[in-house]
């Protein structure tokens, strides 16, 4: 009786997570392509489930136009060597990511290096 009740509930809550896994989908992103672009943070969105980085990139005709690129949490973004305020706004950055898979701006990040130097992010692509 007590490992019928046991397994009911594991059951139960196995099933209960499994939205959870089910929106960290990775399909919009090609990850056998890398894109890198170079431009100048709009912004830094250091939260959960997701974190965001807006960079202002010139397009062929020199304008300026924005990439949005997903990240990972906060948790594992201070693994990789990000911080809550790095990179900064105004930082002109290189960033190198997973392209959408439908072609807009925007894609999945995997290093981003910093106006100092310093790489940050996945260290291979």
């Amino acid at each position: 009786m007590k490992f019928g009740v046991i397994s009911l509930l594991t059951a139960g809550l196995l099933s209960l997570a499994a939205p959870a896994f089910a929106h960290h989908s990775g399909a919009m992103f090609d990850g056998k392509k890398t894109v890198s672009v170079v431009g100048t943070v709009k912004s830094f969105e250091w939260t959960n489930p997701h974190s965001w980085l807006e960079v202002m990139v010139k397009d062929k005709d020199g304008k300026p136009v924005q990439w949005s690129i997903e990240m990972n949490g906060p948790e594992a973004l201070f693994r990789q060597g990000f911080r809550q305020d790095n990179p900064k706004v105004g930082d002109r950055v290189t960033v190198v990511m997973h392209p959408l898979r439908d072609g807009r701006r925007g894609g999945s990040v995997v290093s981003v290096l910093l106006p100092d130097g310093k790489l940050i992010g996945f260290k291979s692509t």
